[in-house]
């Protein structure tokens, strides 16, 4: 009978090499590209915390931008990053906000993508 430890070890070795380099690539492709994009959350967003949650959660995900409240009883911002990160807060924005939160609609525009981020951390505006 002959020893599969060395080889297992190799093998082990090359597939999470292997899995490295397929997930680098496809954050090269996805991950790196910056963007940014402007938000208005319309609802229940003042007064529960909304701000508060929305600035953890960006920089949770690593992004920069900003989040304030408008005379409107609207909450409005950017957030920037890269791609799948701002999907992601993208997709929070419109479904959970904060716990007490109520949210009827989420606008999205001047999406686009950018050269370097134009911010340096998450702001709550006041």
């Amino acid at each position: 009978m002959w020893n599969r430890t060395p080889l297992n070890n190799v093998h082990t070795h090359m597939h999470c090499a292997c899995v490295y380099t397929l997930l680098s690539g496809l954050t090269m492709a996805e991950g790196h590209t910056l963007m940014s994009v402007d938000y208005e959350i319309f609802g229940k967003v003042q007064g529960v915390f909304f701000r508060k949650y929305t600035q953890a959660e960006g920089k949770k995900l690593g992004l920069v931008g900003w989040v304030q409240n408008t005379d409107q009883g609207t909450v409005q911002g950017q957030i920037q990053g890269p791609t799948v990160q701002v999907q992601i807060m993208q997709e929070w924005l419109k479904t959970k906000g904060s716990p007490k939160s109520r949210i009827d609609k989420a606008k999205f525009h001047n999406e686009k993508v950018i050269p370097k981020l134009e911010h340096k951390d998450f702001q709550i505006v006041k």
